[in-house]
């Protein structure tokens, strides 16, 4: 290069080196994007191979929708840790590079996600009942998917008109029952592998044909039942260790044979049952439609005027997160296969036009995160073993071949791992 001579003489010999100012990095190049649970999610990345000139300080990730970000400070490749996504929503993902010049253009989309639910996916335990001619303790378990397995050899005393309930978030309890000789207030305890304990010694009342239902998030409560010959409105709490509290004062209707069910989230529902009043036959008995709720403290209502057909030996359970379903059941003279929906705010709608088998003694639970299932019971006296899934949108099944020995009287709860 020549000489630049700037005039009175001055003049600099050699070259001059100019150095262009740095610009935006490129584009990053997108990796793979994996869910890593209800709220978060990991993308992975290569660094551009133009850094504009200025070392990269972080990489950022983007959801689309969005709601979902995260940043990664640093100038090579890596895997960003996304955060503020929503449950069982799907996402892809793009990456910026960032620079002391500016932030690159996204990257290309990644893969689709699928973010879990924070809803823990529940299973079924079907437990005890009343095989033709005897009774029984075992057990059969349901996937989350509504699979039955088999038998599993029972633990505790055989009997059958018990009820069971969710408690503790994912644990369940069996309680109370019948063993034709007396009516027991004993209790078996569910690990949350579906392993039943040994019988606790009852608390409260020994009675039959009651009912039991979650409430609080992580509580439950017995309700209803039947001493022969009277019908009983007292209730009893568990708390979210299993333990069973004294009886409480019954509120609303007494009688037997009703369902109960979880909704709302934290609250229950007891419905429908037969009232045998202390002075019978001076008074008949009668089947019921009536309903009671149950506030999340494990407080309940006076009895709601009945909707639907009065009947008893129905079930109920929860579906669709926040719903319940009361199902099939006798009017005395028949069994019925209808269902009455239940709101997320307590109120139960009229009759569904019913699906499956009419049959009574049945129970019902909720598996997966918002399905439910219907099993076992007697059409007119003759036990069976058949089951009925529920969507989450609380439709009722075609029958399901029946797993296990068919019994009438059994009582089922979610549990999970």
């Amino acid at each position: 290069m020549a000489d630049i001579v700037f005039g009175s003489g001055i003049s600099i010999l050699g070259s001059i080196s100019i150095t262009p100012p740095p610009t935006a990095p490129g584009a990053p190049t997108i990796g793979v994007a994996t869910a890593t649970g209800a709220t978060t999610a990991t993308v992975a990345f290569t660094a551009p191979v133009n850094n504009g000139g200025a070392t990269i300080t972080s990489y950022t990730a983007t959801s689309s929708p969005a709601g979902g970000t995260g940043t990664l400070n640093q100038a090579g490749s890596g895997t960003i840790n996304v955060t503020g996504l929503t449950q069982t929503t799907t996402y892809t993902f793009t990456v910026t590079a960032t620079n002391s010049a500016g932030t690159s253009s996204p990257s290309a989309s990644s893969n689709s996600i699928t973010t879990q639910s924070l809803i823990p996916s529940k299973k079924v335990i079907f437990g005890y009942g009343a095989p033709d001619g005897s009774l029984t303790s075992i057990t059969n378990l349901v996937t989350d998917t509504g699979v039955v397995g088999n038998d599993v050899t029972g633990v505790g005393t055989a009997r059958y008109g018990l009820a069971a309930a969710g408690y503790g978030s994912d644990k369940a309890i069996f309680g109370y029952g019948t063993t034709n000789a007396a009516e027991v207030s004993m209790t078996n305890l569910v690990t949350n592998t579906g392993v039943v304990g040994n019988d606790v010694t009852g608390v409260g009342t020994g009675r039959r044909q009651l009912a039991a239902a979650g409430y609080g998030t992580d509580k439950a409560i017995f309700g209803y039942g039947w001493i022969p010959l009277v019908s009983q409105s007292m209730t009893n709490l568990v708390s979210n260790t299993g333990v069973v509290s004294t009886d409480t004062t019954g509120v609303g209707t007494t009688r037997q044979g009703p369902g109960a069910a979880t909704y709302g989230t934290d609250k229950a529902i007891f419905g429908y049952g037969f009232n045998w009043p202390p002075d019978w036959p001076n008074s008949p008995a009668t089947a019921v439609s009536m309903t009671n709720l149950v506030s999340n403290t494990g407080v309940v209502a006076n009895d709601t005027t009945g909707v639907g057909t009065a009947r008893n030996a129905l079930a109920a359970a929860g579906y669709g997160t926040d719903k319940a379903i009361f199902g099939y059941g006798s009017t005395g003279p028949v069994d019925v296969s209808i269902t009455n929906l239940v709101s997320n705010t307590g109120v139960v709608a009229t009759d569904t036009t019913g699906v499956g088998t009419a049959r009574a003694q049945i129970a019902a639970a909720g598996y997966g995160t918002d399905k439910a299932i219907f099993g076992y019971g007697s059409i007119a006296g003759t036990v069976t073993s058949i089951t009925n899934l529920v969507s989450n949108t609380g439709v009722v099944g075609n029958n399901v071949t029946g797993v296990g020995t068919a019994r009438q009287g059994p009582a089922a709860a979610s549990y999970s791992a």
